[in-house]
């Protein structure tokens, strides 16, 4: 099934049989697949052809999809002013199809925003790794805070 099909082929990313990994030999009964950590895998084909495969190389581009939370207290107009000037300060984030800022949850502790800019495949974790940097460190530097979940615990003393 997979010879004939080509689902995937030597060198693209993939998600398949429990595992992801680069795609480094396919042969009548396996596939090879290296792991990011550099573990190599041997997988039966009819344990790849019998669940779902996620090829992350077919096509060009890929979508990021980052969230990050503020304060309540924080100014949601200016926060998303930055979000989006940290897209367009990064050359490797497209213009087509047009990025996402948005509000997307008001969560327990944060006013959650989606960040979902397109990038070339091959650019994908590098944006996601520096963007996420530069929020940080831009929040930093305009006073806005990043919440953390937080317990108050009260402790009565019984006297007997």
């Amino acid at each position: 099934m997979i010879i004939a099909f080509r689902p995937f082929k030597v060198g693209d990313f993939i998600e398949a049989g429990g595992v992801a990994g680069v795609v480094e030999g396919i042969q009548i009964f396996s596939t090879q697949m290296r792991t990011g950590d550099n573990k190599a895998i041997i997988l039966p084909n009819s344990g790849i052809t019998s669940g779902n495969i996620t090829n992350y190389s077919a096509k060009d581009t890929r979508r990021v999809d980052m969230v990050f939370g503020i304060g309540y207290d924080d100014d949601i107009k200016k926060t998303k002013d930055i979000l989006m000037e940290l897209i367009t300060d990064d050359e490797r984030i497209l213009k087509d199809p047009e990025p996402l800022v948005a509000v997307s949850e008001l969560g327990d502790s944060s006013v959650n925003f989606v960040v979902r800019p397109w990038v070339n495949s091959a650019d994908f974790w590098g944006v996601k790794f520096d963007y996420t940097e530069a929020v940080k460190l831009r929040f930093d530097k305009e006073g806005i805070s990043i919440p953390y979940p937080q317990q108050d615990l009260h402790l009565h003393k019984v006297e007997k």
